[in-house]
């Protein structure tokens, strides 16, 4: 219930900031070039960075005795103390003016923007909104809006099964393997352990497989926008989680037609619902 969170005391939260400074290495170009098999040679010193490579920036530092069970840093901090145990990217809205380079140094200005609390279908939920501003050497390049959220384990089963996923005008199959979703969790220096710790994922979060990074399924939409639409990567790219894809069985990226500079792009397993759903927009 939404009744045992201190909403208040979480809303103190709200305008906290934190600066990150990181280097866009061509060593990490070229390990993102090649996890997420982008087409072509890996970016050099100087050259334009593949877009999303931010997420791989600026990540939290935190020493083994400061992280939770889950593996992120323990709660409190920077992000609000929520006290549910599942806690998620939800989606992104994403507004480019510029590129990083490979080479680049690179800050990360972070600010908690808004917290809400809700009562969902499947129990309590808290949604907490960071505003991040991305900056290189061509200033500020990205201004990224992130949700998190949070809920409990014990979530209710759904009234019904939802509505298999259309399939798109052009479709891309992945194979989410336990050595992927390592290695995206490596480049991102994501400690959650759903993404490579088979008996955790499964005993204590009660999940069937490894979770797909909501994150890595949107870097694929987006460079997949990047080669149907047209005028190469997009100016604006948002996605939003809706349900979740494990390494248990293969899913397929789908997008639509581009129409008056808007794609529509979505994921989901065979026969199996949405699980991330995405427009990419061009000027």
């Amino acid at each position: 219930m939404t009744s045992t969170l201190d909403t208040a005391h979480l809303q103190e939260w709200i305008g906290r900031e934190e600066v990150a400074v990181d280097h866009l290495t061509p060593a990490l170009a070229e390990r993102f070039h090649a996890t997420l098999s982008l087409p072509g040679e890996a970016p050099r010193d100087g050259e334009v960075a593949p877009r999303l490579i931010h997420f791989c920036l600026c990540q939290p530092v935190a020493p083994m005795d400061a992280l939770g069970e889950d593996g992120h840093p323990a709660r409190g901090g920077f992000l609000p103390p929520v006290p549910l145990p599942r806690r998620m990217w939800a989606g992104s809205d994403i507004a480019f003016s510029g590129e990083l380079l490979v080479g680049d140094v690179v800050t990360r200005r972070s600010v908690v923007s808004e917290v809400t609390a809700k009562e969902g279908r499947t129990g309590a939920l808290c949604f907490v909104t960071v505003d991040h501003e991305i900056s290189g050497s061509a200033g500020i390049v990205a201004q990224d809006r992130q949700t998190i959220v949070y809920r409990a384990l014990d979530a209710a089963s759904p009234a019904r099964e939802p509505e298999p996923a259309a399939t798109g005008a052009s479709t891309v199959a992945v194979s989410p393997t336990a050595p992927l979703l390592f290695r995206y969790s490596a480049l991102t220096f994501n400690g959650h352990r759903i993404h490579y710790d088979h008996p955790y994922a499964t005993s204590v979060e009660k999940y069937p497989g490894l979770v797909v990074h909501g994150p890595l399924q949107a870097t694929m939409l987006l460079h997949l926008a990047a080669t149907l639409g047209g005028k190469g990567a997009p100016d604006r790219f948002s996605f939003r989680s809706t349900s979740t894809l494990f390494d248990t069985e293969g899913f397929f990226l789908h997008a639509g037609h581009v129409a008056d500079g808007e794609l529509r792009l979505w994921t989901a397993r065979s026969g199996g619902p949405v699980a991330m759903q995405a427009q990419a927009f061009w000027s």
